[in-house]
């Protein structure tokens, strides 16, 4: 069993931390999005109305929702998990954020000039057109046997992902 390269973790626990914070600001929950080329809106994301209590709750609904359809299509698509669970435990845990805060499960992996947009679109939504199409995740979430970090694990529990993850905002 090969394992992951210290880049690639560092890369995720980035991917971490740019999608969840310990206290966002007021401010942060208006995206940018524009309508025509010289008009520009401003919209709320889908958790910009809870309490951070109600935000926990959510969040911690859409870890496990996310947790169980991650082992749900580990078995469907005869694919695993990365060798190094944490792996797929910080791409489960930004899933979840983005089902929390786009109303999808927008590919965390990826940088988007526009979330909600691309959220809308769907090509990105997990699983994204390019799994569903080739079973090509660049996320190493879902793995083929043919990958060099493919590890033997077909099943991660809610209880691994929290602890891998560093744990949902709010549920230290």
């Amino acid at each position: 069993m090969r394992t992951v390269p210290m880049y690639l973790s560092l890369a995720m626990l980035s991917i971490l931390h740019a999608t969840t914070t310990a206290f966002v600001p007021p401010t942060s929950f208006l995206t940018k999005t524009t309508t025509t080329p010289t008009t520009s809106s401003f919209q709320m994301s889908k958790d910009a109305d809870m309490t951070p209590e109600e935000r926990e709750i959510a969040v911690e609904k859409a870890l496990k929702a996310m947790t169980a359809f991650s082992n749900k299509y580990i078995a469907n698509t005869s694919t695993k998990y990365c060798s190094d669970l944490s792996i797929p435990a910080v791409v489960i845990k930004g899933l979840a954020e983005h089902k929390v805060t786009l109303g999808a499960p927008l590919c965390p992996c990826r940088y988007y000039s526009d979330k909600e947009k691309e959220a809308k679109d769907g090509f990105w939504n997990c699983p994204c057109v390019p799994m569903r199409e080739r079973h090509e995740c660049h996320c190493m979430l879902f793995l083929t046997e043919d990958n060099d970090f493919v590890g033997d694990a077909t099943e991660i529990s809610f209880d691994q992902v929290n602890e891998l993850s560093g744990g949902a905002p709010g549920m230290v």
